[in-house]
């Protein structure tokens, strides 16, 4: 008699539990709909009865971006031309002119030149300003406008006008077939020491890097340094086909952990390694990230390459594309990345985001946990990759990150470049201090580099529409952009490598700033020296 009744207790509960379960979801159910319902009679209110026409499609956008933006950075909506460019992005390849691009309210201004195609064989420069094709002006189109122009079905012509340093020239450009190579460089730095950069992880980062590697061992290759800096990540299958070919079938290479159970995998190599034993350094900073903190991390965990550069970005997120109505998508996080030892490479806690300053913390403020590598070394989690051998370079300002950000660098060796280019030589270039002077000098006039704090004051001040206060306006802007100035300084060693690297992108095109990187880093002449230096190499990476 007891036991039927604690049955009937059990099943009582078990029903009870259900039955909760089943208001909860309807009760969320609902509440969505409800919300739905809400935006949409909002939406036919206005679209009937707004003084203006309205264009619902921008409108929505705005809309979901919205919705998403307290969420993490990663998470968002992307339209049909956000699907296009994505879709560009992952499979590395399209039809075009062959250049990335600013959008600008003049037009597309040409960021870069790649090298062999249309843009290059018409005569096009960084700097050019696409202002009409076939005819159509695209003086202050939208962005998405500006985007359909150039990409288009191949060996179609545009017929283009170019603003060039005032001038209006005419070309006639083809669209072809764009394959963005994510190895854009690979080359032998002496008898015995090569050297490769991976750029990105699309969908032939796997098949780059494997040709690249193979050919620097026919060139007697039997040291690798491998160039992951600035790599922003990609495709997660491409970060384990790599982190596979220097590391045996079957180990664990990442984790990932989600809420939904399905999400949650460790994913091994499943391929033979092409090479078990050559002493590789990888290079990374703070802006390699997602995939390549996943390679870097894998192979510094199993003991097998020495990691050397700055602390990386420490994006652990993973993310998957739902399908959405339209040919529109919804790019979620799903997961976390955890490294072979257990780190979550992720920095920030978005989930404990500050509601009023905006504050991210991160997961480190909590603690840093320690972890072993396959030989007993002791590595933490707390965000990123650590490397094994720390470069040091100052803090960036605030400024500083405002001036990378802005088009600045890029602006001034536009101007440079049309004063110069006779006189410069892509493997011997160096920034020097005079140069230095005269791009800082260039910053006071540059419109595109403003801080938060500018644009704060120049919006307080035309709010407040009062001319007669405009002298002390003056004055006190003269004294922020001191300030500003003063702050950029502090990073002169950051900012004198980018700039390098802007002026001989410039001229030289990714094969000349490669070029010009193997005789004038110094961080690739650390990573070599430590390879020349076998005893230290094994000794770092057996942790005695």
């Amino acid at each position: 008699m007891k036991k039927r009744i604690q049955n009937y207790k059990i099943i009582f509960l078990l029903l009870t539990a259900l039955l909760f379960l089943s208001f909860s979801f309807k009760s969320k159910f609902f509440e969505v709909a409800k919300q739905i319902e809400i935006y949409n009679s909002l939406f036919k209110e206005l679209n009937m009865y707004y003084v203006d026409e309205i264009n619902p499609a921008d409108l929505t956008d705005k809309v979901i971006k919205n919705t998403l933006k307290d969420l993490d950075p990663y998470t968002n909506f992307y339209n049909e031309q956000d699907v296009e460019d994505a879709k560009i992005r992952r499979e590395g390849e399209y039809a075009g002119i062959g250049v990335s691009v600013y959008y600008t309210n003049q037009g597309i201004q040409i960021k870069e030149i790649y090298k062999g195609f249309s843009a290059d064989k018409s005569g096009l420069k960084a700097g050019d300003i696409i202002v009409s094709v076939d005819g159509q002006s695209l003086k202050n189109m939208e962005r998405d406008e500006l985007s359909m122009f150039l990409k288009g079905t191949p060996n179609t012509e545009i017929n283009a006008k170019i603003l060039r340093q005032g001038k209006i020239l005419e070309k006639v450009l083809v669209r072809e077939k764009v394959e963005i190579n994510p190895v854009p460089f690979y080359q032998m730095i002496d008898k015995e020491n090569g050297y490769m950069a991976l750029t990105r992880f699309n969908n032939k980062a796997s098949s780059a890097v494997k040709k690249a590697f193979l050919d620097l061992k026919t060139k007697g290759m039997k040291k690798l340094v491998f160039d992951l800096r600035s790599n922003p990540g990609g495709s997660l299958l491409e970060a384990i086909k790599i982190s596979n070919f220097f590391l045996p079938k079957g180990q664990t290479i990442v984790t990932t952990k989600a809420k939904v159970k399905k999400w949650s995998t460790k994913y091994k190599g499943s391929d033979d390694p092409l090479d078990l034993e050559i002493p590789i350094v990888i290079l990374v900073n703070g802006s390699s990230a997602s995939a390549s903190e996943i390679v870097s991390g894998a192979l510094q965990d199993y003991d097998r390459a020495v990691i050397l550069g700055q602390r990386s970005f420490g994006k652990g997120l993973v993310q998957r594309q739902k399908e959405l109505t339209y040919g529109t998508q919804l790019k979620l996080t799903i997961s976390k990345y955890y490294t072979p030892s257990g780190r979550c490479i992720q920095e920030l806690d978005y989930t404990n985001r500050d509601d009023k300053t905006g504050i991210v913390p991160k997961f480190s403020d909590s603690g840093i946990n320690a972890f072993k590598t396959a030989n007993g070394r002791t590595v933490f989690d707390g965000g990123g990759i650590m490397p094994d051998i720390e470069i040091k370079l100052s803090n960036k300002t605030e400024a500083t990150k405002a001036l990378v950000a802005s088009k600045a660098l890029f602006n001034f060796s536009v101007d440079y470049y049309y004063k110069n280019k006779n006189n410069l030589d892509p493997k011997n270039y160096i920034v020097t201090k005079n140069i230095f002077k005269d791009f800082v000098k260039f910053l006071e006039t540059d419109t595109t580099f403003r801080t938060p704090q500018e644009k704060l004051f120049e919006k307080a001040y035309l709010f407040s529409n009062n001319t007669s206060i405009l002298k002390e306006y003056e004055n006190l802007k003269s004294k922020l952009l001191e300030k500003k100035i003063n702050s950029v300084l502090k990073n002169e060693d950051i900012l004198s490598r980018l700039l390098q690297e802007q002026i001989v992108l410039h001229s030289f095109y990714r094969e000349g700033m490669y070029q010009n990187k193997i005789k004038n880093d110094k961080v690739i002449y650390k990573a070599v020296s430590l390879l020349e230096n076998e005893p230290k190499y094994y000794q770092i990476l057996s942790g005695k």
